[in-house]
């Protein structure tokens, strides 16, 4: 019989825990509880493009969903999932509402403060949309526009000329263009997105946000386009919080192993249409 996946859609009395201190998990302790429990709860988005999203029947899905799924199958577990906003997963003040988080978090020496990586799945290009009726041509002509950026992001502190990619293999990183304005847009609010297709120049200029997830908006009938370049890729990887070794590596395991097998490249390009699951 095949496991029911439940799914809970979080609270909004949920955003009151990022007042609490962030809690460190004590050795093994996250794993036994998944293991005794036989169910491991996994906090998404709903509106994260082709990573996680509502489909029509109101369920769950995505590459992550899949991804995260397949990892619970390899555990032996049942998995849960719940929906925080991103502002509150990189709070790191889980107090043990959920075991780990996808999202495609990017693995910088900051976050290692809070979360251990144990298993990159995904390199992500960056990019910038305008509107499709933009005069703009190159990257160097977003030079003193307003641009919008999800905050608490890689693309956020890369806006804003901040951004210092410290993952290993990290390319140093160029700026073709400064922002006169740079806007940022909690997850709780309405995406940048959805106000650069309001039309050119109304709200944004420009929207910086990881290729793929412009391309689905733009294949969902946005009247966007993407800029060409790209600005740098990053690895993405599943997070947990620091201080438990235990399932950091029951993780990794069931990672390598979809690495090693095919079946992680086949998932990326059932979702993408190319095989994101290797730096290219």
């Amino acid at each position: 019989m095949r496991k029911q996946t439940k799914i809970i859609i979080s609270a909004v009395s949920l955003a009151m825990s990022v007042l609490a201190s962030p809690t460190i998990s004590r050795a093994g302790e996250v794993l036994d509880r998944v293991l005794s429990s036989k169910t491991v709860t996994v906090a998404v988005g709903t509106d994260w493009g082709r990573m996680s999203y509502l489909d029509q029947k109101h369920e769950l899905a995505g590459s992550d969903i899949d991804l995260a799924k397949a990892v619970a199958d390899r555990l032996g577990v049942e998995i849960k999932f719940v929906t925080p906003g991103w502002d509150v997963i990189t709070s790191g003040r889980w107090e043990g509402r959920w075991d780990l988080s996808m999202g495609q978090m990017t693995p910088t020496k900051a976050r290692e403060e809070k979360f251990a990586f144990p298993a990159i799945y995904f390199y992500s290009p960056t990019g910038a949309a305008v509107h499709k009726n933009s005069k703009l041509a190159a990257l160097p002509d977003l030079n003193g526009k307003t641009v919008g950026v999800l905050a608490n992001t890689i693309f956020e502190y890369y806006a804003n000329q901040t951004f210092t990619p410290d993952w290993l293999g990290a390319k140093s990183i160029e700026y073709p263009f400064k922002a006169g304005e740079v806007r940022s847009y909690p997850s709780s609010s309405v995406p940048p997105l959805d106000d650069l297709r309001l039309g050119d120049g109304v709200r944004l200029d420009a929207v910086l946000w990881d290729k793929v997830t412009i391309q689905k908006a733009i294949d969902d009938g946005y009247p966007l386009r993407v800029l060409p370049g790209t600005l740098f890729t990053s690895p993405a990887s599943i997070a947990i919080l620091q201080g438990d070794k235990e399932f950091n590596d029951k993780i990794k395991e069931a990672v390598d192993a979809m690495k090693a097998d095919g079946s992680l490249s086949k998932m990326t390009i059932k979702w993408y249409g190319a095989d994101y699951s290797v730096d290219k």
